[in-house]
């Protein structure tokens, strides 16, 4: 994942928040000085909930969203905590999908399509999506793809030709790489090795 620093994290906890003051002096607090959750307004619940979310790992708006519906915030009080967060840049699409796309590209090796479906699972909207994956060029996910296959091919040595095929462009398909990039990646890296691939089509 890209560095913590990469991401917008949510001011620390004395700072005060671009909306409200936080809870009424004299609410209710346990031994230990937190405020009960029942003893809060229903924003400030939402906002609550939404910097104890973003604290532990950056959150797009769609799941920031969900985590409040499923707390039972009332729905104008999370979407008005939502919008002023946004504002502030504690939320940002597109500051995630970018940060997403560099690190799953480079640390897990998935390709523009793959991206794109995580993305999109995540809330992204599908410009920001589009914005963010168009950053690879096709060069880029072919590099990438090739040296997944050389990491692997040292593992798939004994093996039949047809079973080394198998095993690396069904590994670079998992990873959203297109069935004729990856069989051309494969066909290559063998060849390297002496292997026969002449009968070994492209799409």
């Amino acid at each position: 994942m890209a560095r913590r620093t990469d991401w917008p994290l949510p001011p620390p906890d004395d700072s005060r928040p671009p909306f409200g003051d936080g809870p009424a002096e004299g609410a209710a607090r346990p031994s230990g000085g937190r405020v009960r959750e029942s003893s809060l307004s229903p924003e400030e619940r939402a906002r609550a909930i939404c910097l104890r979310l973003l604290t532990g790992s950056p959150r797009t708006r769609k799941q920031l969203a969900d985590a409040l519906a499923k707390r039972d915030v009332d729905a104008e009080a999370a979407e008005a905590v939502l919008d002023r967060l946004e504002a502030a840049g504690l939320i940002d699409d597109a500051a995630f999908a970018g940060a997403w796309v560099e690190s799953r590209h480079h640390g897990r090796g998935l390709a523009r399509r793959a991206l794109a479906r995580e993305l999109r699972t995540r809330g992204v909207e599908s410009t920001v999506v589009d914005e963010a994956v168009g950053r690879l060029d096709a060069d880029t996910e072919e590099e990438k793809a090739r040296e997944l296959v050389a990491r692997r091919l040292r593992a798939t040595r004994g093996l039949d030709r047809e079973k080394r095929i198998r095993r690396l462009a069904g590994m670079l398909a998992r990873r959203g790489y297109g069935e004729g990039l990856a069989i051309r990646v494969v066909r290559e890296a063998l060849e390297a090795e002496g292997e026969d691939t002449e009968d070994l089509l492209e799409d």
